[in-house]
């Protein structure tokens, strides 16, 4: 398997260096001056001035809305800050001092700690970017389920940017460098309803301090781009896109939904946030623009990282297999989501896992079903395990007479390996509009869903077992649906919270609890 990784990783980085070398000595393009200003004052441009400035940016480090559909999340999770976009949402004057210049400025600046003394803008100018945030869940059920429980689960993260080109100071591109770390704490909810998706997305490989990635990121020309390093899958297939600066599947709590279509990771060696797998993946734009990617990757696959002693593991120790995905993208839309025509995009993908692990007979613990029902089932090993998905998203609407409102809409499908995948069939979908009113835009409401169907192999074996006078006791498992319904409210711009509730069908896939209602919280700070 080592010798496997470390082939498709080799090859992964030789073609993108064998693509891209000619451009690692290009200096920054520079678009006109009249173009930018006209962008950025909302007025129409064309496909290829667009195109100008999205080369532009994407030369230098990764910017939020010029990789909206294909580009990495670097904390893939709720409470997002949402970009400007438009010239109008300016930021504050330089800060002065060690406290903001005054209160609009505390309400208006991207983070709690500002810009004190200007240090922050000055690190960035020299290629140091700084992020972290602090974000918890809480949540109870105050009927349903098997318990009547409340919960609260947290992460403090702390992120840096390395522009390379800037911060050693040399005359070509080379790429960004990208670290972040983080702790999570708490309990989840999902344990005691019981849930297959936990509905506090912010619960799980926690209760230490975790490398959550570690990486250099180049953007080799206008068609190659590639990363290798610690990373998780989520930043980069059967990823949320990015609306106005945020990501759109993560305006939920429900973690079916956010941050990925959960029975990806439930069906294969997926690596999630927060954990850090060592992988590399290659993005290769064949226009030259983002309108089309085509995409592939290589990731360790390691059962063990998510354990409290694992959280800084670097190594290919433990790991099972590799998983190799792939995914086609389609993309349409402006410079950002505050001008120019609505962004559309459309991925379709797959993936191979060369581990070895049990059939579904041997996983029905998933579904709470005691170990004891699996003795006579045909459990066996299977190397190889497959699936693929499909994503849809689009810009629903912005509102003419303050283009910081409009509505967006996603949907996605996830397929999975029949003889192994817990969940073969997952769907999920959502709307969030942004301006809920004239005076508040920046705050949301938002209405999503989550439904996944067991493997009908283990639902027959249960319903075998019954019929035969063996299933006492036994529930065999079918579907289990989600709706969510928040409110997202910004009082400044780094300060989120998010009330919701969500209504839970069959919790476990079983008919054996009452349909659940939740009463949840979301909160964040930027820092």
């Amino acid at each position: 398997m080592r010798g496997m990784w470390q082939k498709a990783g080799t090859a992964a980085v030789g073609v993108a260096w064998m693509l891209g070398a000619h451009a690692v000595f290009a200096q920054d393009a520079a678009g006109p001056a009249a173009v930018k200003e006209k962008a950025a004052a909302g007025g129409e441009i064309t496909t290829a001035q667009r195109d100008e400035l999205l080369k532009e940016r994407n030369y230098g480090a990764p910017a939020r809305d010029e990789q909206r559909a294909f580009g990495s999340v670097p904390l893939p999770i709720p409470g997002d800050v949402f970009s400007r976009g438009a010239s109008e949402q300016a930021s504050p004057e330089k800060q002065k001092g060690l406290f903001p210049n005054s209160w609009h400025d505390f309400a208006n600046q991207d983070g709690f700690f500002g810009d004190p003394w200007g240090a922050r803008s000055w690190l960035a100018d020299h290629g140091v970017t700084i992020g972290g945030r602090y974000f918890q869940d809480t949540a109870g059920n105050p009927f349903g389920g098997k318990s009547r429980a409340v919960r609260y689960a947290d992460e403090e993260a702390l992120s840096l940017d390395f522009n390379l080109k800037k911060l050693l100071g040399v005359a070509f591109n080379a790429g960004t460098l990208h670290f972040l770390t983080l702790a999570r704490q708490g309990a989840g909810l999902g344990n005691t309803l019981p849930a297959v998706d936990s509905p506090m997305e912010i619960y799980g490989a926690g209760e230490t301090m975790r490398l959550g990635r570690l990486s250099w990121e180049m953007h080799w020309n206008k068609y190659v781009h590639t990363e290798v390093g610690e990373i998780n899958t989520e930043n980069d297939f059967e990823q949320s896109s990015t609306y106005w600066g945020a990501n759109l599947y993560c305006q939920f709590q429900n973690n079916g939904i956010c941050g990925m279509p959960q029975s990806i990771a439930m069906n294969s060696g997926y690596g999630f946030y927060p954990t850090a797998h060592p992988g590399a993946w290659i993005k290769l734009y064949p226009a030259g623009n983002d309108h089309y990617l085509v995409q592939f990757g290589a990731y360790s696959v390691d059962p063990t990282i998510t354990g409290v002693r694992n959280g800084w593991k670097m190594n290919l120790h433990g790991a099972t297999g590799t998983y190799l995905p792939f995914q086609l993208g389609w993309h349409r839309g402006g410079t950002d989501d505050y001008s120019g025509p609505l962004q559309t995009n459309v991925k379709i993908g797959g993936y191979w896992d060369t581990s070895e692990v049990k059939n579904v007979y041997g996983q029905m613990g998933t579904y709470y079903i005691p170990a004891s029902a699996a003795q006579d089932a045909p459990v066996s090993k299977v190397r190889g395990r497959f699936g693929g998905w499909f994503q849809f998203d689009r810009m629903l609407q912005r509102d003419g007479a303050d283009p910081h409102r409009g509505t967006a809409f996603f949907a996605s499908f996830t397929w999975g390996d029949p003889r192994t995948a817990i969940a073969p069939y997952f769907v999920t979908a959502g709307i969030t509009r942004k301006g809920t009113f004239a005076s508040r835009p920046n705050d949301t409401i938002s209405f999503g869903m989550k439904a996944l169907w067991a493997n009908p192999k283990v639902t027959h074996w249960i319903e075998h077992l019954q019929h035969t006078g063996r299933g006492a006791g036994l529930y065999a498992p079918h579907s289990e649906e989600a709706i969510e319904l928040n409110y997202g409210y910004w009082p400044t711009r780094w300060l989120l919270l998010r009330p919701g509730l969500q209504y839970l069908w069959s919790p476990g896939a079983l008919k054996r609890y009452k349909d659940a209602m939740l009463i949840d919280l979301e909160s964040a700070i930027s820092f």
